[in-house]
């Protein structure tokens, strides 16, 4: 197994738990908020893949699928099409109301695309700055694995989430 391959099947196991949190969830559901407070499921997956969407774009030089694919306009949010959730308040969690086809869909897309990035490194690529705002400055394998950790653990809080439902 390579480095490419290694990445791609971190981020397939993203993916799967991102599915087994909303396949076949109705709209009430996704929006259920833990103690009427807490991240719902939508706004979970919701900000996962934001995330994901905006640091691959950004370290890959491409732009992010939210907007080119016309994500942001088919989902529909009151946030600014750069927004990814980062510091969200409550009432913008609440705002957050996607049906599980649409957030599947814009996971999907992402994946799709992460994966074409993903297909092209080398292990020379992971060394390759791609965020100096930091001390030290960030590496692109840094970032990977950043965003591999973010995602699986809002990934694991939707499937906990969902959890509850039953």
């Amino acid at each position: 197994m390579n480095t490419s391959e290694l990445l791609i099947d971190a981020f397939g196991r993203i993916k799967e738990v991102v599915h087994e949190a909303v396949d076949r969830l109705d709209d009430k559901h996704l929006g259920i908020r833990p103690d009427g407070t807490g991240n719902s499921i939508a706004w979970l997956v919701w900000h996962l893949t934001r995330i994901q969407d905006d640091h691959l774009a950004d370290a890959g030089g491409y732009e992010q699928v939210y907007t080119a694919d016309g994500w942001h306009d088919r989902l529909g949010l009151p946030f600014d099409p750069s927004d990814t959730g980062y510091g969200h308040s409550a009432e913008d969690v609440a705002a957050v109301k996607v049906p599980a086809v649409l957030l599947a869909g814009y996971y999907d897309a992402v994946h799709a695309r992460t994966t074409r990035f993903l297909e092209g490194l080398s292990d020379e690529d992971l060394d390759r700055i791609v965020d100096k705002r930091w001390t030290p400055p960030v590496t692109l394998g840094v970032r990977l694995v950043s965003v591999i950790a973010d995602d699986l653990q809002h990934a694991g809080q939707a499937a906990y989430v969902r959890g509850l439902l039953s």
